[in-house]
Parts: structure tokens; C-alpha cells; sequence
């Protein structure tokens, strides 16, 4: 499909949806942001396997990223788009090609609008899956250079005000051992579901710490979200496996953060699968201050992971800001408000200034 970036914000989020581009297919997207981006003659292009950066060479004293992810998470019968009252529905509408959308629309008006601001847009691939395949994450280690700037937007849902730094995130196996048996003669085995229940007690009695950052009250999650165990109905099982997450405020390190995670579980077989750190909130960086009072000054932290963190990670400060409620991300009835895509482009295009 042809992307029009001479049509509003609200048809262009539409055609983005409508070219489906779930984690790891995300080639034709690509391809046609390419081709949009390409023809305005403007821009500078990069491509990364299926991640484009575009930027601008203005020559402005200051420099901001604004970043969105192309990918989504697998269908759930909720394609194509459709627009009723107000609301567009769809998968990747909220999370996160409503964001899209309007990073298009800014990049498409640099050329007439003259901006105070240089621009780099970044439209990654491989955000809803596992972090190694992370586009954005990728670059951060490849081209750091094409990221450099001094204050980063992740257009991230956000309901259409900032939402600053975000939890870190983990996941961690902790495993029972026992011993196997005929069920029969279970008395002759060990039974490491039964196990579990003591590891189950520990999570059920977790008291959250919700700590105080640059005034924001995050609030840390800790979780059994699997388990898994037995061999056959009738055998003890030896063995069983309680997957857990961890969600944690950006006061701590990842090293900080496992080493609670160790201990709470002390005892127990504790495995690390999957590590992403967090990101503190930075308002005290007069960028993101000026961001904030340009967009209203309604700040509100951000519980789930985003990808603000890779820009951490460069020293750059960074908040997320997009259109959609996050609690619908990933949803079956996933949609955004056609009032929050044209306020974030009005939004954006006012902070960033310029001639029109």
C-alpha cells in the first residue's frame, strides 16, 4: 500500500493500520514508509533491515529524536480499521501506529514549516517481541551516531500527555525439584508442584514499594504469570517451574533489581531469562521541562516498560508521548480517538516551531 502524507492524520494512522505488520513481518510497512519518506526529497534516509531513520540538516542549535515502533502484536479478528463516532479501531491503532501517523505528518511538514528544532524520526522494528530483536535497540549499539540529540520522544500511548521514564522490567524462573514416582505409590516421590505452594505464599504476601521520583510514584510488580510442571498423569512430577515478572521502578539497577529478586526467592533455583532496565523520569533536564510546559505540564509516570530506556541508556533524556489509552494496547477492541491523534500533531508541530 501507497502512504499519502498529504492526507490527515486520522486517513494516514487508517492506511498504516490497514498493512498488517506483526513482530518480525514488518517489510512491507517498512517499504512504504520508506518510499513515503524518500519521496519528499528533504530527508536524509538510513535503513536497517526493516528500521528507517529520516533526518533533517537544518542546522538548529538542538536536536530531538522522535521514535515509534512499526510492529504489532499478532492478530485477534480486529483488521481492517474501521471509524465510528469519533474512535478508529483496529490493531496498531493505539500501540503504536497512531504515533506513526503523526511522526509522518511532522516529517512530511518540515519542508514549508522550517522547524527551530533538527529532527530525527525513527520507525523501528521488533518492539513487541523479545529485546534482542529490538530495531531501536539494535541502533543504539550500530549507529549511536544517527540517535545523537539532545531530547527524545517515544510515541508510546500515553492518552495524549507525558508519561515520564518508565519501570524496568524482568523475568525470572524459579524452579521446585523433587523426586519421581508412580502415583501409585506417590509416598515413594517428591512431589515439586506441592512444592511450589511456599514460593506461591511468598508472592501473595509481596508488599509493593512505590517509590518518589522528580515527584512521580511509580509502583513495582512482582508476579507469578506461569507455571509448568509433570511428566505424565501418573507420575510425582520431579520438577516444577513458576515463571514470575518483575516490574521495577528506575530508582533501581538491573543488578539492584535481581539481587532483590534473588533474595526474596533465597532458598529456590533462580534463573534470569529476560532483563530490560529502566528509565528515570529526567524532568529536572531543562529539555524535557520545556517539553512538559509546552504540552500543558500534565506529567504522569509510566508503569510499563518502553523503549525511553535505549535513550537513557545514550544520555538522552527522553518521556513518552502519543495518542491512545495504553490500557488497550494489545486488546481485541484496541482504538484511539481522533481527537487524540490531531492533538498530538497540533501539539508536536506548536513545541517544535517554526513558519506555518
Amino acid at each position: 500500500m501507497k502512504l499519502d502524507l498529504s492526507a490527515d492524520v486520522v486517513t494516514l494512522t487508517q492506511q498504516l493500520v490497514d498493512i498488517e505488520s506483526v513482530s518480525h513481518h514488518e517489510e512491507a510497512i517498512a517499504d512504504a514508509v520508506e518510499v513515503a519518506l524518500g519521496s519528499l526529497g528533504h530527508l536524509t534516509l538510513t535503513r536497517r533491515g526493516h528500521t528507517i531513520v529520516a533526518r533533517t540538516d537544518l542546522g538548529r542549535p538542538e536536536r530531538v529524536v522522535i521514535a515509534g515502533h512499526l510492529d504489532t502484536v499478532p492478530l485477534n479478528d480486529n483488521l481492517p480499521s474501521r471509524l465510528e463516532d469519533g474512535v478508529l479501531h483496529g490493531l496498531g491503532t493505539c500501540d503504536m501506529k497512531g504515533g506513526d501517523a503523526v511522526m509522518l505528518k511532522l516529517a512530511a511538514d518540515v519542508a514549508g514549516n522550517e522547524p527551530e528544532r533538527d529532527l530525527t524520526f525513527v520507525f523501528y522494528e521488533a518492539e513487541e517481541v523479545d529485546s534482542v530483536h529490538n530495531g531501536l535497540r539494535k541502533l543504539t549499539e550500530s549507529d549511536p551516531d544517527l540517535l545523537a540529540a539532545d531530547f527524545a520522544i517515544l510515541m508510546e500511548p500515553s492518552n495524549a500527555v507525558v508519561e515520564a521514564g518508565c519501570q524496568g522490567t524482568m523475568r525470572v524462573d524459579v524452579r521446585t525439584t523433587g523426586e519421581r514416582s508412580h502415583s501409585a505409590r506417590s509416598w515413594k516421590g517428591v512431589n515439586a508442584i506441592h512444592l511450589a505452594g511456599p514460593v506461591l505464599a511468598r508472592l501473595n504476601d509481596y508488599v509493593a514499594h512505590k517509590p518518589t521520583i522528580d515527584g512521580l510514584t511509580y509502583h513495582e510488580g512482582l508476579n507469578a504469570t506461569g507455571i509448568r510442571g509433570g511428566v505424565a498423569g501418573n507420575v510425582i512430577p520431579d520438577e516444577c517451574v513458576i515463571e514470575v515478572n518483575f516490574r521495577f521502578a528506575p530508582d533501581r539497577s538491573e543488578a539492584e533489581a535481581e539481587a532483590f529478586v534473588r533474595d526474596f526467592f533465597e532458598g529456590y533455583d533462580v534463573t534470569v531469562t529476560d532483563m530490560a532496565a529502566g528509565a528515570l523520569p529526567g524532568l529536572d533536564r531543562p529539555a524535557a521541562k520545556a517539553f512538559v510546559e509546552a504540552v500543558g505540564g500534565e506529567v504522569n509516570p509510566k508503569f510499563g516498560w518502553t523503549d525511553v530506556a535505549q535513550f537513557t541508556k545514550l544520555g538522552i533524556p527522553a518521556v513518552n508521548f502519543g495518542p491512545g489509552d495504553p490500557m488497550f494496547a494489545h486488546k481485541q477492541d484496541e482504538h484511539v480517538p481522533t481527537a487524540h491523534l490531531e492533538h498530538c500533531e497540533r501539539v508536536l508541530k506548536d513545541w517544535l516551531g517554526g513558519t506555518a
